[in-house]
């Protein structure tokens, strides 16, 4: 049971921190870009939120309660990321507040609805040889949380650092980041099309 627990653990890991997770790492880029260390509470919820959308898409899935084309689910995944850009950069270009943090919470949970059923079919394949879903559904779920913390760790260190030491740019970084965002998911629609 802790050997399978530590393997979908690592999966989950890997599944965020790996160069192949780069829709995950882009979305969680362009999610956190007004943000700062300061914020950690309200990044840990916004974080949870898009994990537990995850989940529930994955333990559906694994259920075989739903069922979508993967063609689909990969389109909407950089779909997600645009969307997510857009709202953080247009409230960066109107420099408006960061006041609606609620309704960010319920994008990023019912985003990772969408992002949880894109490894739903690989986590099925995995999964054909489990007798219960709650050991390896834990360990994958702690894991891609792990990694989360991870890599919003890494991304928040250069928009604290001009927060604090330029803080006149710093509307200029969210705007550079969401742009570059908005970039990054235009060519992964394009090529997914």
């Amino acid at each position: 049971m802790t050997e399978s627990f530590l393997l979908y653990l690592k999966l989950g890991w890997e599944h965020i921190v790996s160069a192949d997770a780069i829709d995950h790492q882009l979305f969680l880029l362009a999610l956190v870009v007004p943000f700062s260390f300061r914020d950690r509470r309200n990044l840990f919820i916004l974080i949870t939120s898009f994990t537990i959308g995850h989940c529930i898409t994955l333990a559906l899935s694994a259920q075989k309660l739903i069922s979508f084309s993967s063609y689909w689910i990969e389109l909407l995944i950089p779909v997600t990321i645009l969307v997510t850009a857009l709202f953080q950069g247009i409230r960066s270009i109107r420099n408006l507040p960061q006041q609606e943090i609620n309704s960010l919470y319920g994008m990023a949970g019912f985003f990772g609805l969408i992002h949880g059923l894109g490894f739903a079919n690989t986590l099925k394949s995995l999964l054909g040889r489990e007798e219960s879903l709650l050991v390896p559904l834990s360990g994958f779920n702690l894991g891609i949380e792990a990694g989360q913390i991870a890599v919003l760790c890494l991304l928040l260190i250069p928009g604290t650092a001009i927060r604090y030491f330029l803080p006149a740019f710093a509307r200029y970084w969210m705007i550079g980041v969401s742009l570059l965002a908005i970039a990054g998911s235009t060519h992964m629609i394009w090529e997914r099309i």
